[in-house]
């Protein structure tokens, strides 16, 4: 395995393999294969069931949907690496380098909604990995699984940091007629410098404020996520990032502080070697002031936005960018009242109604 000073690879957010937890067996790159020459590679994923519920009572909706598993984007902070370790992969190049794929997601979904005790709720469009990231322009997932949602008028909030949702818009359009959406776009940064850095395969800042005036003009409810604020580095940009967001077309934002489960503080300090060495600890030092010394803590309530000095010193400069933007920080709800069944493609559901 590469040591934590190995130079990142062009187009990854990580520049280590760490070890997980599940697993016996670590694979380590030969030193012409690693990192920069790992080859993304994409596996089915033969997944039963595509809704995932949930009772957390921090999150704002109750059930998810995620056609990937790994992303892409490579974020070197994603606090959804380790969940690539219950697949036998590490947190590491592998959850950005090895993807799954529910390439049956739509007909999976389809068949949850058609099921005679479901009840709509509003859906995560994901929970954690993106749905938007640079493999759906191809495989088209998330838009097939937006289909169904659209013809059930079923609510759905997306959250992503891709200009390649407004290829959507016209499903997002058709479900906003019914309030049943409405879109965050994440911007951690307005650097393009130190976006290309911290997020290497997701859209420019300046696409993703473009992807906001885009969704905004046609009528869909659209907000900024400023996340993840990590402090001592990017939470001097609040103000600015909400300003431009609103000047954009956002109606809401909202953020969350940073958190680094598991292996991923292991993998964001190895990224601070490389890229910000003479900053590392004091950002490392803040990161543990509000997340504790795990570095990601496990208290509902606590675990988004973080305690102590720097989060309430984060908290105010939000609260105060929003004030001054005039911006809400509540995204408005979608409604369920609108939904009916989608088409049942075996014509069995006909034989009820």
């Amino acid at each position: 395995m590469p040591d934590a000073k190995t130079t990142a690879p062009r187009g990854r957010g990580a520049a280590v393999n760490p070890d997980q937890r599940f697993a016996q067996l670590h694979v380590e790159y030969d030193p012409g294969e690693a990192p920069e020459r790992v080859p993304t590679k994409f596996f089915i994923d033969h997944s039963s069931t595509i809704i995932s519920r949930h009772s957390s009572p921090d999150l704002p909706f109750e059930a998810s949907l995620n056609p990937y598993r790994g992303c892409e984007h490579g974020c070197a902070y994603c606090y959804a690496r380790p969940t690539h370790e219950y697949l036998g992969f590490s947190s590491g190049i592998d959850f950005e380098s090895r993807i799954m794929v529910k390439e049956n997601a739509a007909a999976l979904l389809r068949a949850e909604l058609l099921k005679p005790g479901y009840k709509p709720c509003t859906l995560s469009l994901s929970g954690v990995t993106d749905p938007y990231q640079p493999a759906e322009k191809r495989l088209r997932i998330t838009r097939s699984c937006l289909e169904v949602l659209a013809e059930a008028r079923h609510p759905v909030v997306l959250i992503t940091k891709n200009h390649l949702i407004t290829r959507d818009t016209d499903l997002l359009s058709e479900l906003a007629k019914y309030q049943a959406t409405a879109a965050y776009i994440s911007i951690t940064t307005l650097d393009p410098e130190l976006a290309r850095k911290l997020e290497p395969r997701a859209s420019s800042p300046a696409m993703r404020l473009e992807a906001i005036r885009t969704l905004a003009a046609a009528g869909i409810p659209v907000g900024v996520s400023s996340a993840p604020i990590i402090p001592g580095l990017n939470d001097s940009e609040i103000p600015k990032i909400i300003e431009a967001a609103k000047a954009a077309g956002a109606q809401f934002a909202g953020y969350t502080v940073v958190r680094l489960p598991f292996a991923v503080k292991d993998i964001f300090a190895a990224w601070l070697d490389e890229h910000f060495p003479g900053s590392k600890d004091k950002i490392l030092g803040r990161i543990a002031e509000t997340q504790g010394k795990t570095m990601s803590h496990g208290d509902f309530g606590t675990r988004l936005k973080g305690e102590g000095i720097w989060s309430q010193q984060i908290a105010a400069l939000f609260k105060a960018s929003l004030r001054r933007a005039g911006m809400l920080h509540r995204r408005p709800d979608p409604t369920t009242e609108h939904f009916r069944r989608p088409r049942d493609p075996s014509g069995q559901m006909e034989l009820f109604e």
